[in-house]
């Protein structure tokens, strides 16, 4: 893993389309290069921050620092004594809006999507109030369970302005991506989570057993003008997933 990490940082190195000239970043995305190519997989360790400076002709403060903003993504954890390894839950910070296709992707992970229902309706009362949006209002309505691969990861059902996404069917995957092509990504979110048992509805489409623990949750995104873009309530797989939120003092 170590000879792939260091021809990928040579290759970013080399690459004027691309070339960032802060090291540190370099390495930070040669890392989450490999990791995406399968080079390394979940649960592998890292070369420590020594045989990666040596290696690379870095600093080890440098090292150190590309690993730190990885650790804050979720792509790595370090564990006190051991070393630093990549992932094998899915590790989601809090404080970062990004989509589930992008941390798959991320992950080396392929995501894809399930749909049950892709339409276009009149706002419902509780979507109304969640939305900001008046009644009679057309809402663009997905729901869909999540894969990675071919593990369920999440039951998912988003509502969408239709005047910011007229047709339900322009989201494949991500549904950011599709707003983005329309200008109109969400650039902050409030979320609410909470542990709750699996139903066995929930249970069977996420294949696991009736009364599993899982994650709900209910995401509001909005533009940089303060409308609301976004309304999804999701359901995630306990024993797979996790949210991990930095807490500062004033």
């Amino acid at each position: 893993m170590q000879n792939a990490l260091a021809d990928e940082y040579r290759r970013l190195s080399r690459d004027t389309t691309t070339h960032q000239p802060l090291a540190y970043l370099r390495l930070r995305r040669a890392i989450r290069n490999v990791i995406q190519h399968r080079d390394i997989e979940p649960g592998q360790t890292l070369p420590s921050e020594r045989d990666l400076s040596q290696a690379l002709g870095l600093s080890r403060v440098t090292v150190r620092k590309a690993i730190a903003g990885l650790v804050e993504e979720g792509l790595l954890t370090q564990r006190h004594g051991a070393g630093t390894f990549v992932a094998e839950r899915i590790v989601k910070p809090m404080s970062r809006l990004t989509s589930f296709t992008e941390d798959l992707r991320a992950r080396g992970l392929h995501p894809r999507s399930e749909f049950f229902e892709r339409s276009v309706g009149e706002v419902t009362p509780e979507e109304s109030m969640a939305l900001n949006l008046s009644p009679g209002v057309l809402v663009v309505r997905l729901h869909r369970v999540r894969y990675a691969e071919d593990e369920p990861l999440a039951i998912e059902r988003s509502v969408v302005p239709a005047s910011v996404l007229p047709d339900p069917h322009e989201v494949h995957d991500s549904l950011y991506e599709a707003l983005e092509h329309h200008n109109c990504r969400p650039v902050r979110a409030l979320q609410r989570l909470r542990a709750v048992l699996l139903g066995a509805r929930q249970a069977r489409l996420l294949h696991v057993t009736t009364g599993s623990a899982g994650l709900h949750i209910e995401r509001r995104g909005f533009l940089d003008d303060g409308r609301v873009v976004e309304f999804t309530t999701s359901w995630y797989r306990g024993d797979i997933y996790d949210f991990v939120a930095e807490l500062q003092t004033d």
